[in-house]
């Protein structure tokens, strides 16, 4: 169980420090005339991650299996660790440009650096692998069943069509 809570905190204290972060990119880019699209569905996607970790909490609880990890523990943690480090090279390629909500500056071209010369929205596929495999390292697999659905839901129906519409709608001005 140590190991589950140290986890834990450590990827919580990461989520806090990356929304400090996204929040002051979000002052910059607003102060040199960007503007947020889609603001209504992003409620949605803040509930979706603080009910991950209440439900990832709660199932681990509720097992209690977790005074030892099963033998297999380390392939869905050593994909978890991989997605830290490509969220971070997400990170460092955008820059001030990285945030977690769809802002827009006027006149910038979108960014081909760093993993997105190679991947359309890396930083998704960093969130769907963190949702699929934290909760399966601790066995809480009803955790990374609905998650990882609800986040496809929500990138595939509504985010990505939101962010590929006004990078359209940018380049057509």
């Amino acid at each position: 169980m140590l190991f589950f809570w140290s986890v834990l905190c450590i990827v919580l204290l990461q989520r806090i420090s990356e929304l400090l972060l996204a929040a002051k990119n979000a002052r910059w880019i607003r102060a040199s005339g960007g503007y947020e699209v889609g603001s209504s569905h992003y409620k949605y996607i803040v509930v979706l991650h603080i009910t991950f970790f209440v439900s990832l909490i709660l199932e681990v609880m509720y097992k209690r299996e977790l005074h030892s990890l099963p033998s297999w523990w380390m392939v869905p943690f050593t994909f978890f660790v991989l997605a830290q480090l490509m969220r971070y090279w997400c990170i460092a390629s955008l820059g001030r440009h990285w945030n977690t909500r769809i802002l827009i500056l006027p006149g910038a071209e979108p960014l081909r650096l760093g993993p997105y010369r190679f991947l359309r929205h890396p930083n998704y596929w960093v969130v769907a692998i963190e949702l699929l495999t934290l909760p399966l390292t601790f066995l809480a697999f009803t955790t990374a069943i609905v998650f990882t659905l609800l986040n496809a839901w929500i990138l595939l129906r509504i985010r990505i069509p939101l962010e590929t519409q006004a990078v359209y709608q940018r380049q057509r001005s």
